[in-house]
C-alpha cells in the first residue's frame, strides 16, 4: 500500500462512514438531491448506453432508482442500514419492478461473482470509501468484459491553493463521511495498474466543476472472462 492510499484509509473507516450516512439518511434527499441532480442524470444516461444488469454501489436512499429504464435490471447496495430502509421504501412505494434487489454491501468486498453485471454505477461513492483502489478493482472484477464502470465523483485539485484548502478541510469532511482531498491521480494510478480498464470518458459535472463523470470500459468482448484478476497495487 503506497503512502497516499494509506493516508486515505486512515482518514475514513467503514464503520465511521456507515454511521455518518445513517445520520444523513433523514435529510439526504432534501440536501443533496438538488445538488447532485444533474450528475445523477449524467451517470444514469451513461449506464443506459449499455443497459442490462446494473449494479449501483452506494445506492443510498434510492434517489436514482426511478430514473433507470424499466428494461434494465437493477441491484443496489449500500453500507448504511438507514439509507437502505429509505431505498426499500422508495422501491415499494413507487412500484419499481426493475429493481431486483436492495441489500447491505461493501464497495471494497462485493458479494458477487466475477463478470456478474453489464454496468457498475458508483455515484459520489469512491471518495467516501477507505481504500478507493480496492473498490475500483472490485467494480472491474464484477463487470463483464465489454461492460462499463460509471462513476460520478468528487475530484480535488492536484496542487496549488485549492489543494491546500482541500487538505485543510479533511479533518472536518472525513467526519461527515467524505473527502475533499481526492485528486485525479487516484484514478489515474489505478488505471495504470489495470490496463484492462479503458478510460472512455471524463468530463466535469456541476456544481462548480468540482465533480466529474468518469467512465471505464472493461476490455474484451461480451461473453469473455479471460482477464487477470484486477491489481490492487502494493500491500503493506
Amino acid at each position: 500500500m503506497d503512502k497516499e492510499t494509506h493516508g486515505l484509509a486512515q482518514e475514513l473507516n467503514r464503520v465511521g462512514v456507515a454511521s455518518a450516512y445513517d445520520r444523513w439518511a433523514p435529510i439526504y434527499d432534501l440536501i443533496f438531491g438538488p445538488v447532485f441532480r444533474r450528475g445523477r442524470r449524467a451517470a444514469i444516461d451513461a449506464a443506459e448506453t449499455v443497459g442490462g444488469r446494473i449494479l449501483e454501489v452506494g445506492v443510498g436512499t434510492g434517489i436514482s432508482l426511478p430514473h433507470y429504464r424499466a428494461e434494465s435490471r437493477i441491484t443496489g447496495i449500500d453500507i448504511a442500514d438507514q439509507m437502505l430502509d429509505k431505498a426499500r421504501d422508495r422501491v415499494k412505494r413507487l412500484r419499481l419492478d426493475h429493481v431486483e434487489r436492495i441489500a447491505i454491501g461493501d464497495a471494497e468486498a462485493l458479494d458477487f461473482d466475477d463478470a456478474s453485471f453489464d454496468v457498475v454505477v458508483a455515484q459520489y461513492v469512491v471518495s467516501a470509501v477507505p481504500h478507493p483502489d480496492r473498490a475500483l478493482s472490485e467494480f472491474l472484477r464484477v463487470v463483464r468484459p465489454g461492460g462499463m464502470i460509471v462513476i460520478a465523483t468528487r475530484l480535488g485539485a492536484e496542487a496549488g491553493v485549492r489543494a491546500r484548502i482541500e487538505r485543510a478541510l479533511m479533518p472536518i469532511t472525513s467526519r461527515l463521511g467524505w473527502r475533499t482531498d481526492f485528486p485525479w491521480s487516484i484514478y489515474g494510478d489505478w488505471a495504470a495498474r489495470n490496463p484492462q480498464a479503458e478510460l472512455v470518458e471524463r468530463r466535469p459535472l456541476p456544481p462548480l466543476g468540482h465533480f466529474s463523470l468518469v467512465c471505464f470500459r472493461r476490455a474484451g468482448a461480451a461473453g469473455q472472462d479471460n482477464h487477470p484478476t484486477p491489481a490492487l497495487g502494493a500491500t503493506a
